[in-house]
């Protein structure tokens, strides 16, 4: 038994290291993402660096695969499925995100992502589940962190505050989703198939919004590079594996971290500053977020 359990606690380390490492390179991500878009679109962005995460990943999986046996066609279903499940919601997730970066600034675009450590437990009352007085109280705070952050003084929710708040409802089925098939699937490989997804349907929206074009990708080259390689090559891949050890509530206390980075990131590269009021506002969002996961 106490080989067991030093077994678990070392998955479970391992497992936190990686998803402390994704919050990391996402929190900085904010940064690349909005840079980016002084070159393209913010379909073509996300177009391209999802596709890119991919086609970093197919050495990876090809390596991994070939240390393994022949995968049977039940398990490629269930990795189609979960790939499938994922991208979808990515793409919804990163393009809300990506858009609303275009009308707010870094640091409150990371915090109100970060909403979905509370909006997680709340998908528990829809399935019937009964929400603790803990849960509650993490939601009066998140909603008054909002306010404090992201109203007006008209008392009007910004409109990039609002798209970046239906990012984080998509990126809470996102990381349930990936809860559930990354303990059915290999993590490269999901991660892999969910980044094609998530690419190949933003390539929709790129060619009837946007005119893409190659100058505009090549001067935006180091931001989708930071983006395609280390955010989605890199930090989604070490969310799957890092889930796989922990437990989902745990895993978003981790990920939150990114919002708290955003703002330092945004703050020393971007020289963005947040009121006395936002920074009140950012801390009581933090705060519901802790509780929610205490």
């Amino acid at each position: 038994m106490k080989e067991q359990r030093g077994t678990y606690t070392d998955n479970s380390a391992k497992g936190a290291a990686c998803l402390l490492i994704g919050a990391l390179i996402w929190g900085v991500a904010f940064v690349a993402q909005r840079v980016g878009m002084d070159y393209v679109g913010p379909y073509t962005f996300n177009a391209v660096r999802c596709l890119l995460g991919s086609l970093v990943l197919i050495p990876v999986v090809f390596a991994l695969n070939g240390r393994k046996e022949k995968t049977d066609r039940s398990d490629r279903s269930v990795l189609l499925q979960g790939g499938i499940a994922c991208g979808v919601f990515l793409c919804i997730a990163s393009n809300f995100q990506q858009v609303g970066l275009k009308y707010t600034s870094v640091g409150k675009a990371g915090f109100i992502t970060a909403l979905y450590i509370v909006i997680v437990p709340l998908f528990g009352i829809i399935l019937g589940k009964a929400a603790g007085v803990r849960i509650w109280i993490s939601v009066v705070l998140a909603v008054a962190g909002m306010y404090l952050l992201c109203m007006t003084d008209a008392l009007t929710l910004g409109k990039g505050d609002l798209l970046e708040l239906i990012c984080a409802f998509a990126f809470a089925f996102q990381i349930l989703a990936v809860d559930h098939y990354s303990r059915l699937t290999g993590g490269p490989a999901l991660a892999c198939l969910e980044f094609l997804v998530c690419g190949l349907l933003t390539l929709i929206p790129m060619f009837l919004f946007e005119r893409p074009s190659l100058q505009g990708i090549y001067a935006a080259r180091v931001p989708i590079l930071y983006a395609g390689v280390l955010s989605c090559g890199v930090a989604y891949t070490l969310q799957i594996i890092g889930q796989r050890n922990l437990k989902p509530a745990v895993a978003s206390l981790i990920m939150s971290l990114e919002s708290v980075i955003s703002v330092i990131a945004g703050w020393l590269i971007l020289g963005q500053r947040l009121t006395l009021r936002e920074i009140i506002g950012s801390a009581v969002m933090f705060a519901a977020i802790l509780l929610a996961q205490m």
